[in-house]
């Protein structure tokens, strides 16, 4: 492709400053598109634009925010196809993948955010004896949310509509404006969505989108004094330089970050489910998401059967070009990340780790391609059990009893999600609330898309997802007046 992406600051398609990077096809290696270098002074106009519509919008009625992002859910569904082909193309994501849990879950979340929802909360009235503030009254109070102001939303690179669609429409629903930073992997989707909020009537300056490949360019959207709040999906070294930087200027902040998900398996789960459920990680985005089952603690009564029957998913899952029909397992990112990976495999090999799976690069011709990998038999202080791999790499730890299951799983910095299979339900309801995890799934890896999503420990700050995401990009404001 030849076209060269520009800026969108403004409400206007702008050349950026700095020339233009390409954008890699992680399954043919190839030019998937080239994506604009904005310089610092770009990034902190677009910033500077998102301040000067905030007013008008943040006062624009909420059913007409509403329809805005109503109308950009129809666009995003009716290019659905070519949306979804630019996304594979950027990501190397399955056409299934792509169409399904990428454009088409960006679409469901701007059509959830045009529901208009109250954001008053009428408290209690409270009667007051006279004193220094008056004589006695009634005082009637009420809490409502507020906008933050103007928020600067990075993403990342594993799903580049649905990630940022999670960002840009709660926050647009409850009156910010918006700087969207996209992940220097795959920004090119982010522009179509830009065009999807501008088509649809999104005003000047409500929505702004710059891209980069230096760190020069996040960092200025982070540090500009314009921006109020900094909504971030990363890895926790990137999650903790942002809050550095947020914390000097009491920023608010948004940080979805690492996972290492804990999959405990006792001696009494539904293996089938269990299977299914973990093989997740080697299929759903090559491994390539926070929230897959990682790392599996199994029971001793059925680890060697587990171990089995795991390996048995990941040899007959199809590793391959992510356009042919019945490819299960695309490319990761990039051919530095594959390099990590097979680093990652490797170092667990080396520290006794056994090799079950996987373990060899797949007989691909081009693509950043790496073989759903299974390792047993190994120990907490292995760095394929505490780090995060981000690949189809499962590893797989046993246990002899409950209250060591439990240690195990919480012997990570991270917290983000973590899974229970048990036919006992009373225990693994017991054992999920001891788990030091935003989210814990029982018997099942699926999400339900109103409960809450962030992460304990260091996976996370704050909580968004369903009318929680109208909480984090809010303030709270009480009025309270005289009975």
């Amino acid at each position: 492709m030849t076209e060269r992406q520009r800026l969108f600051i403004g409400g206007a398609w702008v050349e950026p400053e700095d020339g233009h990077h390409p954008v890699v096809d992680p399954a043919t290696e190839g030019i998937a598109g080239w994506a604009p270098e904005a310089s610092r002074d770009q990034v902190h106009a677009a910033c500077a634009a998102a301040r000067e519509a905030f007013g008008p919008w943040s006062r624009t009625a909420p059913d007409e925010r509403a329809a805005v992002l109503a109308r950009a859910a129809e666009v995003i569904r009716r290019n659905l196809v070519p949306y979804a082909e630019l996304a594979q193309a950027e990501s190397g994501a399955t056409t299934r993948t792509a169409r399904g849990m990428q454009v088409g879950v960006a679409a469901a979340r701007f059509r959830r955010y045009a529901r208009v929802e109250p954001v008053e909360q009428p408290l209690p009235p409270q009667i007051n004896e006279a004193g220094p503030f008056g004589p006695a009254a009634v005082v009637g109070a009420v809490a409502e949310r507020r906008p933050v102001g103007v928020v600067t939303c990075i993403t990342s690179y594993n799903n580049p509509w649905a990630n940022p669609a999670g960002k840009v429409a709660p926050a647009l629903a409850m009156g910010n404006t918006v700087v969207v930073k996209p992940a220097p992997q795959d920004p090119l989707s982010v522009y179509r969505m830009a065009e999807a909020l501008q088509e649809a009537g999104a005003p000047p300056g409500v929505v702004n989108v710059v891209s980069g490949s230096r760190p020069e360019v996040g960092e200025a959207a982070v540090d500009c004094p314009e921006v109020d709040m900094v909504s971030f999906t990363g890895s926790t070294a990137v999650g903790q330089r942002i809050a550095e930087v947020c914390g000097r200027s009491m920023k608010r902040q948004l940080m979805e970050l690492g996972g290492k998900g804990a999959a405990l398996v006792f001696d009494d789960a539904d293996l089938d489910a269990a299977v299914a459920g973990i093989g997740t990680t080697f299929s759903f985005y090559s491994g390539q998401i926070c929230t897959a089952p990682t790392r599996v603690i199994a029971q001793r009564g059925v680890y060697d059967r587990l171990v089995s029957e795991l390996a048995d998913n990941a040899r007959r899952l199809t590793v391959g070009d992510p356009r042919t029909p019945g490819t299960v397992v695309g490319p990761v990112i990039s051919a530095a990340h594959r390099d990590r990976v097979e680093a990652y495999v490797e170092s667990g090999r080396k520290e006794g780790a056994r090799l079950v799976a996987g373990g060899e690069r797949p007989p691909c011709d081009r693509g950043f391609y790496v073989a759903p990998t299974l390792l047993a038999d190994c120990t907490p202080d292995m760095r394929v059990v505490r780090e995060e791999i981000f690949g189809p790499v499962v590893v797989v730890v046993p246990f002899e009893d409950e209250e060591e299951g439990i240690a195990l799983a919480g012997a990570t910095d991270y917290g983000l999600i973590d899974y229970v299979w048990s036919r006992d339900v009373a225990r693994a309801f017991r054992v999920a609330r001891r788990l030091r995890a935003g989210q814990v799934g029982v018997n099942t890896v699926g999400r339900n898309m109103e409960a809450p999503f962030g992460g304990f420990k260091k996976s996370g700050v704050g909580r968004d997802v369903g009318a929680y995401a109208l909480h984090a990009y809010s303030e709270l404001q009480a009025i309270v007046w005289p009975g």
